[in-house]
């Protein structure tokens, strides 16, 4: 690998696991956007620079994909670097180390650069593609391009509202609260008989504060050439007054 990349190491904390002893999903996403902002940090275009003249970065796709999750205590790095630049989107590739460099998960997003007053893309500053550079590795295989068809009849389903917590400095819905809400739709046989191995989501549209959520599942039909230790399930994320779709997902689930 390059030396184009930059490694962030964590200590996880009580607060970051879940039921199972284990750090949960959004612990995870989170962690990895940690990392983001502090590689942007790093070459003096913090968040919170770029927030000052009225940009930010905006993740439309991404793909997670776990081996396992890190236990309490347990110091993990996540490297990222970027792997492709358009003028105006970038591709951010992560893999996450245990304590003994073994990959125990590696994920994949395209980000945005996105004028927060205007609410529309513009161009990424050279500054930042300099000091970043960019290198051929890829963390994972995945076309995150792609498009994933929405849902409109579930099997499962839940309601929110879009309360101040769950929006970001570039004042929208975080890309993180979405997986909660899948997560939350998913059924109790699932999360407690399985983990997530695998969500890949595209970003349709902004939900903001205020905003009534519906999240939507359907459980998918294996092929017979799949696992049956996996579940497969698809997922739409609609603002429930105009039916419009915020993100769609599909996730795939391991038997523990």
């Amino acid at each position: 690998m390059s030396k184009n990349y930059f490694d962030k190491s964590f200590e996880l904390r009580y607060f970051e696991m879940n039921e199972f002893g284990v750090a949960s999903p959004t612990t995870m996403l989170t962690l990895l956007e940690e990392t983001a902002a502090e590689h942007c940090q790093s070459i003096n275009n913090s968040l919170y620079q770029l927030a000052d003249k009225n940009i930010g970065w905006v993740l439309i796709s991404g793909i997670m994909q776990m081996e396992r999750y890190p236990k309490y205590k347990e110091k993990i790095t996540i490297r990222t670097w970027m792997s492709k630049y358009s003028s105006i989107k970038g591709f951010r590739e992560n893999i996450i180390y245990d304590e003994k460099n073994n990959i125990i998960g590696r994920a994949k997003g395209l980000w945005i650069f996105f004028d927060i007053a205007r609410r529309r893309p513009t161009q990424i500053f050279e500054e930042i593609k300099e000091k970043w550079s960019e290198s051929n590795d890829l963390s994972i295989r995945a076309d995150i391009s792609k498009k994933i068809e929405p849902i409109d009849v579930a099997d499962f389903q839940l309601s929110f509202k879009v309360n101040r917590y769950d929006t970001d400095m570039i004042r929208h819905v975080n890309n993180i609260r979405y997986l909660q809400w899948v997560v939350e739709s998913i059924p109790d046989e699932i999360i407690n008989n399985y983990y997530l191995y695998s969500i890949d989501g595209r970003f349709v549209s902004e939900a903001h504060y205020g905003d009534n959520i519906i999240s939507l599942t359907k459980e998918l039909e294996k092929t017979e050439s799949e696992n049956n230790d996996f579940k497969y399930y698809s997922h739409t994320i609609k603002i429930n007054s105009t039916k419009k779709n915020c993100a769609i997902a599909n996730t795939v689930w391991k038997k523990i």
